[in-house]
């Protein structure tokens, strides 16, 4: 199975504290400087709509946002072109681009440490029905393609892992680490030379 246009989200502390407007000057900010090494486009503000997709950052490539699909608030990452390599790379590229979002989120002093990872839970959406169907042989060759990059990511930790079956939505996986990671724990598992050559 080849997997393409991956999603993925960090789902993040305390969401009720977390104000998403206040997200549209730093993602500008971001398009300004053009320092992310890929073409920045424009923002979209959904922040006002119920459990959507919050505030975007467009890219050429891929878009970056903190999400509030399904009423779970998170930073997301969503690779729109296709890519080169195997479903391994793919996985860590969406990965690292997802945590990269959420380190400088993080420690941006305009949002006073509101939106921190929760340590625990992910979640990997694949946005193509027509390579990664929601059906139950597509569920389990993801596991299957899952399994060594959740084993690189969490470094060898025990996890849950589950889908949601409902044919009509996306393939999702939902990740629910046995130990609290910080994102640069997480960054670092699969950035080092090990991880890069695994």
């Amino acid at each position: 199975m080849e997997l393409q246009h991956i999603n993925v989200k960090l789902l993040v502390a305390s969401p009720e504290g977390m104000d998403l407007e206040a997200l549209v000057p730093i993602f500008h900010g971001w398009i300004q400087n053009q320092a992310w090494g890929e073409l920045l486009l424009d923002v979209a503000d959904y922040h006002h709509v119920y459990s959507g997709p919050g505030v975007i950052l467009i890219g050429h490539e891929g878009n970056y946002s903190v999400d509030n699909t399904d009423g779970r608030l998170g930073v997301r990452y969503n690779r729109k072109a296709a890519i080169e390599g195997s479903n391994l790379d793919r996985l860590r590229q969406a990965a690292v681009a997802a945590l990269r979002l959420c380190k400088e989120l993080e420690t941006d002093p305009s949002i006073e440490g509101k939106l921190r990872f929760n340590g625990r839970e992910i979640e990997i959406i694949f946005n193509d029905r027509l390579l990664a169907p929601n059906t139950p042989a597509a569920r389990e060759a993801v596991r299957t393609e899952l399994a060594p990059f959740l084993q690189q990511m969490l470094a060898g930790s025990d996890y849950s892992l589950s889908f949601n079956d409902e044919p009509r939505s996306l393939l999702q996986a939902r990740i629910n680490a046995s130990q609290t990671f910080s994102v640069e724990a997480l960054f670092n598992n699969l950035t080092s030379v090990s991880s890069a050559v695994a």
